[in-house]
């Protein structure tokens, strides 16, 4: 092909992605709150409603995103955005892999494998075949069990969007998509999830990610099912009617279920699929009706940023260490400050200072400085800077006995304080600021930053070592030569003609 050609073609192909985002930037979602009502009583002026305008004037939530999902073509995904897909869709399944052998991955498996459905969907690593929605909640539960998924944080909370992942796979398996299929349903609920994160309080409000996760994974499994954009609002309607989720599971002792929430959130979301795809029909304008979301649960409006330009999916970040998102930075800091002491029996104090959503989400209770759960461990930031200053790094073994019951390592961990800081605030839009410092028991301060830590999309981790961490966590499982073949295929997603068939190529 040569220059003239070549040139032509991709400038049609911006040129038709840009027309695109025009037209759904055009048509997008705005929700504007009304003046405040007279006050009727004091729930009321404290909360006026919304009004509950016609769609045909600006276009509900739900149809914006449905019309979003029928319309994105993989022409429109720019090349940056293509390779971050199959990037994050290797890793996804490289934390299914590291997740298959716990007890909770056991139960969801157990439980699958007692149904026989038509059509039916593998579940991963296992190779049983069940129903699509059971399949999704399996492999969902491999995929967050160890808390080494990619994540997307804001200072109004975020999450884990990695975890559609599971409802994708097994929808791509049963309808017979293309491996280009799935980089656009992958992208779309990406673009779901971190759109609606943006401008939704669920941390204020005191609502678990999976709120936000049924909508993402519903929106992008839709498109690969083939729902048209009537069903998929009807589905909306559905899942969101029914399906919002409150933020206990996460909040002190933590139980499986912070690993069964988004799972679970997405089981939900393909049952309101096929629903809708069977004909149900769902509550209309579920978010600006006078009893819908924005009047009983957010109490505010909210209007989607511009969907696909950025994509969402950019500013998520890979994890270097399984623990949970607002700990990398401080992990990665007690690596660095390591060689500035000979024993852990020289630190006096060890002092981190991070934002308070940090300290809220990962250090908010006496669970964390004595955690007795994996899930737990995985949450606590005094636990994950103890061990890593102890040992030097970070795994899922440090989250069982005998580590959770080491005297010595829980001494290291009753002198870790955490500490909201200002600063670290006033840049959590961008990064998770981390100050570090251990004060030894000679006087002597030892002190580092993290800012960006290493899969920050502005310190991304190398193809190379998204490799070596899938390889990690496969060789659990798989032989060597099975594992290239596997990443292998991950990376020539778009040349697939069945993306269904990467499931089968995970069966231990």
């Amino acid at each position: 092909m040569d220059n003239t050609l070549r040139n032509g073609i991709a400038h049609s192909r911006q040129s038709s992605r840009r027309q695109f985002l025009r037209e759904m930037i055009a048509g997008g979602a705005s929700v504007l709150a009304p003046p405040s009502l007279p006050a009727i009583a004091a729930e009321t002026a404290r909360f006026p409603r919304v009004r509950d305008e016609s769609p045909a004037k600006r276009g509900s939530v739900a149809e914006t995103l449905a019309d979003f999902a029928i319309k994105l073509r993989y022409e429109d995904l720019p090349e940056d955005v293509i390779r971050t897909v199959k990037r994050t869709i290797l890793d996804t399944i490289g934390c299914g892999f590291g997740g298959y052998g716990a007890e909770p991955s056991r139960i969801a498996v157990t439980l699958a494998s007692r149904v026989i459905a038509t059509p039916a969907a593998t579940v991963l690593c296992s190779g049983v075949r069940t129903s699509h929605e059971l399949a999704v909640f399996a492999n969902g539960v491999m995929i967050r069990y160890l808390d080494f998924n990619d994540g997307y944080i804001t200072p109004k909370g975020g999450g884990h969007p990695s975890d559609t992942i599971a409802a994708l796979l097994s929808s791509a398996e049963i309808a017979g998509s293309s491996g280009r299929d799935l980089i656009v349903a992958a992208a779309l609920s990406y673009e779901v999830f971190c759109k609606v994160a943006d401008v939704l309080d669920t941390r204020g409000l005191g609502l678990d990610q999976s709120t936000i996760l049924g909508l993402a994974s519903l929106v992008g499994a839709g498109r690969l099912m083939g729902l048209s954009k009537e069903q998929i609002v009807h589905a909306i309607g559905i899942t969101v009617g029914g399906n919002t989720a409150i933020n206990q599971g996460r909040v002190g002792a933590l139980s499986n279920w912070k690993d069964f929430a988004t799972a679970e959130a997405s089981r939900k979301a393909i049952f309101s699929l096929e629903l809708a795809q069977a004909g149900m029909t769902g509550p209309a304008n579920v978010f600006e009706g006078p009893s819908g979301f924005f009047n009983t649960i957010s109490r505010r409006a909210f209007t989607l940023p511009p969907l696909g330009e950025p994509f969402g999916i950019m500013k998520a970040f890979t994890k270097r260490f399984p623990l949970g998102q607002y700990s990398q930075t401080v992990a990665e800091s007690a690596a660095r400050v390591r060689s500035s002491f000979a024993s852990t029996d020289e630190i006096d104090e060890v002092n981190i200072r991070v934002s308070h959503n940090a300290v809220k989400v990962m250090a908010d209770s006496p669970d964390k400085w004595r955690p007795q759960s994996h899930e737990t461990a995985d949450h606590s930031m005094p636990y994950a800077a103890a061990v890593v200053l102890m040992f030097g790094t970070i795994d899922s073994q440090y989250y069982e006995d005998p580590y959770l019951s080491d005297p010595r390592l829980l001494d290291l961990v009753s002198r870790v304080h955490c500490i909201p800081s200002a600063e670290a605030d006033a840049h959590e839009q961008d990064y998770n600021l981390c100050d570090f410092e251990i004060v030894l028991k000679s006087g002597e301060r030892k002190a580092v930053r993290v800012e960006y830590h290493r899969g920050h999309p502005k310190n991304p981790m190398t193809d190379a070592e998204m490799e070596e961490k899938f390889r990690s966590l496969a060789r659990r499982h798989l032989p060597a030569d099975r594992t290239d073949a596997l990443l292998r295929q991950l990376w020539a997603l778009d040349n697939m003609s069945k993306a269904g068939s990467l499931v089968a190529m995970t069966k231990v």
